[in-house]
């Protein structure tokens, strides 16, 4: 799945950068981050297959053993993830799209954006790149198995026997190829924000030529598939057998969830598609805040709690010397400090280096801001020019001009709507 810095210090708050999770390092130039969902996905692997599948298969093995192979597999499985979002990342850098972070999370993986494709072409490249890694991965694995099993006699009568015979490395390519595969097909199916949905409005829009009109079709199709896996899934709970699917309350409740969190992501994609539309080629300049209330580094975090903090509004004070932004100090960074030093501690201490902040230049256009600060989790970023500091852009400015174009703009699939929400 794709989706359109972090600090170096981890109590960054909003004037830092970063997220959820564990950053393991870079694979071919991109972050990989962990979440901590993806726990969860290892648990209920690693269970399902040493308490139930391994055990069938293998009922000679020890529980060592069968847990063993059963964690190696969760964790293969994980990695497949990781392979199938890094092939989105390596195309999408090919066809001149940005993807700074990988994330991988309980529902899957997800190939943040740095912006959205400029071309259908480049939409449908890197989107079909993913599903076609996770084919050929699956395909890959059950030919390794052959050649490590060899010859086999299969009694049809007893095909139970040859599987008990399998080592845990041939054991677990077989049951991860099939999983890869399907994994491939799942992806290819038409529901906005998988792969499949992107592939479909790659089409739409190299049809019609409109990415707005063609993000609106999609992600109706993303909701119909979303609606009709959280039915599904609601049958299983009851105890109905469900074509593909089968029954039971544990792969049913799965199964809506998957439902519910494409349903809202579908519904997010269109927001945001919509309200790029609205801002369109906003530069950051025309809406931020010039000359926002600045900060001297040497200032003592008490001077700054009731000089400042105390009496203004703002959530964070840029920090400056003789014009150069230093870095920026916010509620978190004054909150993470024993209130007995605050008398003795600086601003400079405990403020977030500029090198450790995402930035944005006045000619900047404020959609690609509105995606920053998502992607970083901030409610604000300096604006600057010649490493000087020029304005402050701020979550609340943006969603101020998006109110005041509401109703101002026409509202329909293909056009541009005001919306107050990001």
């Amino acid at each position: 799945m794709t989706e359109p810095t972090r600090p170096t210090r981890p109590a960054a708050g909003p004037a830092g950068i970063g997220g959820r999770g564990l950053p393991i390092g870079r694979i071919a130039g991109v972050e990989v981050v962990l979440d901590w969902s993806l726990i969860i996905i290892f648990l209920l692997v690693a269970l399902s297959l040493g308490g139930g599948l391994l055990p069938a298969w293998h009922p000679d093995w020890g529980v060592v053993k069968v847990f063993s192979t059963a964690a190696a597999a969760a964790i293969l499985l994980i990695v497949s993830i990781l392979v199938h979002e890094l092939s989105h990342a390596i195309v999408g850098r090919w066809l001149g799209i940005r993807v700074p972070r990988i994330t991988l999370f309980v529902f899957g993986g997800m190939a943040q954006l740095e912006g959205e494709p400029r071309t259908w072409q480049a939409e449908l490249g890197m989107a079909a790149a993913g599903p076609i890694v996770s084919l050929a991965l699956g395909v890959a694995m059950l030919v390794v198995a052959g050649w490590i099993i060899g010859p086999m006699e299969l009694d049809p009568a007893d095909p139970a026997e040859a599987l008990a015979r399998l080592g845990p490395v041939a054991s677990v390519l077989i049951w991860l190829g099939p999983v890869n595969i399907v994994l491939g097909l799942f992806n290819l199916v038409p529901g906005f924000p998988l792969d499949g949905g992107r592939v479909l409005r790659a089409i739409f829009w190299g049809i019609g030529g409109d990415h707005a009109r063609a993000t609106a079709l999609a992600a109706a199709g993303g909701q119909a598939v979303a609606w009709l896996l959280i039915g599904c899934g609601v049958a299983m709970i009851l105890g109905l057998q469900v074509p593909v699917f089968g029954t039971g309350t544990l792969p049913g409740l799965w199964i809506a969830l998957i439902g519910w969190f494409l349903n809202n992501a579908a519904l997010a994609s269109r927001r945001k598609v919509q309200v790029d539309v609205t801002l369109g080629d906003l530069p950051v300049d025309r809406i931020m805040r010039r000359d926002p209330v600045n900060v001297g580094p040497e200032l003592t975090v008490e001077e700054l709690i009731d000089g400042y903090m105390l009496r203004r509004s703002e959530r964070a004070f840029p920090v400056l010397e003789q014009g150069r932004l230093l870095g920026l100090v916010c509620l978190d960074d004054v909150r993470d400090l024993e209130p007995e030093q605050r008398a003795e501690r600086k601003v400079v201490d405990i403020m977030t280096p500029v090198a450790d902040l995402a930035v944005l230049s006045p000619a900047d256009a404020v959609s690609l801001a509105l995606t920053r600060l998502a992607e970083h989790q901030v409610n604000q970023l300096p604006v600057v020019q010649n490493d000087r500091l020029v304005g402050l852009l701020t979550r609340e400015a943006i969603l101020r001009w998006l109110a005041l174009c509401k109703g101002a703009v026409a509202d329909g699939p293909g056009k541009a709507h005001g919306t107050t929400e990001s």
